[in-house]
């Protein structure tokens, strides 16, 4: 059963603003939370299109799903044109990526999403395609793996912390979340930032990396519009700024596409109350011109 609560709910309707008979795209499926209020609100003469690189997330959602306007896919949102080939569906009245990581992805101590886990450090979401990090961390040298740390997950103590897993890696293999998670504590002054875990860009660099995530964000952004009827609406979730910089800018120069908003739309204090994981989302959308 998904422990996943969409973020933002209220405005990614109000952004989408579906109505009976439409159809949507959501390529970032996870918990199926924002797909059920779209089908909810497109009935049963319209249709969703939920996509999701984790193959566990498609078969939760095939059930828990079960008797909406829905059709889920085990693919990539960079490939929902395939996908509309296949269901033989034109255009689009709206899509929505929410491009964080969900809740029930954390909660998947076999995987190392959560820094707690004793299980393998994998971070794919899609574990039939790619290297597990640990493979990535047990073969870069210690300029490769800072660089990589400072690029995807923005750290200014990159070199410190690679020359810590290096160290460490010498002693003995490291194949656990909770395992590099300790190693890059160690490597930082305590309260370095008490915002946030400090291991938490570390693990997002790795993440980023070992799904390639920036690459598809990149591709989307360039075929996405063009699944869009006139008048559609293509909202997008970021939750950092490497993301986030992505979308504005795709936005701003893409002559298919017209903004709705000068920033990026953010959760309530109802909402960042209730769940914390929402407070670094941003929400931007866009119409087809």
């Amino acid at each position: 059963m998904t422990v996943h609560i969409p973020v933002m709910p209220r405005e990614v309707l109000e952004a989408l603003d579906p109505k009976p008979g439409e159809r949507f795209i959501d390529g970032t499926l996870g918990g199926g939370g924002h797909t059920r209020l779209l089908a909810e609100a497109v009935g049963p003469s319209g249709l969703v299109v939920g996509l999701d690189r984790d193959a566990a997330a498609v078969e939760e959602a095939e059930q828990t799903l079960r008797g909406l306007p829905v059709a889920v896919a085990h693919a990539n949102y960079a490939e929902a044109q395939e996908v509309l080939k296949e269901l033989e569906i034109e255009a689009v009245d709206g899509v929505l990526l929410d491009l964080g990581l969900s809740s029930d992805q954390l909660e998947d101590r076999e995987r190392g999403f959560s820094f707690h886990s004793d299980g393998e450090l994998d971070l794919r979401f899609d574990t039939t395609q790619g290297k597990p990090a640990w493979r990535l961390i047990e073969r870069l040298s210690a300029e490769h793996l800072a660089d990589l740390i400072y690029a995807y997950g923005e750290e200014r103590l990159s070199r410190r912390i690679a020359r810590r897993i290096v160290e460490r890696r010498r002693e003995r293999p490291i194949r656990t979340a909770n395992d590099l998670a300790d190693i890059v504590r160690r490597a930082v002054p305590r309260n370095y930032d008490p915002r946030i875990d400090a291991a938490t860009r570390t693990f997002q660099a790795l993440r980023i990396a070992v799904n390639e995530e920036l690459d598809w964000v990149d591709k989307a952004l360039k075929h996405l519009p063009d699944l869009l009827r006139p008048g559609g609406r293509l909202a997008i979730i970021s939750f950092h700024s490497l993301e986030d910089r992505r979308v504005k800018n795709a936005f701003r120069e893409d002559d298919r596409l017209e903004p709705t908003t000068t920033k990026p739309i953010t959760a309530g204090e109802d909402e960042l109350a209730s769940n914390p994981r929402s407070r670094s989302a941003k929400l931007r959308v866009a119409v087809r011109c």
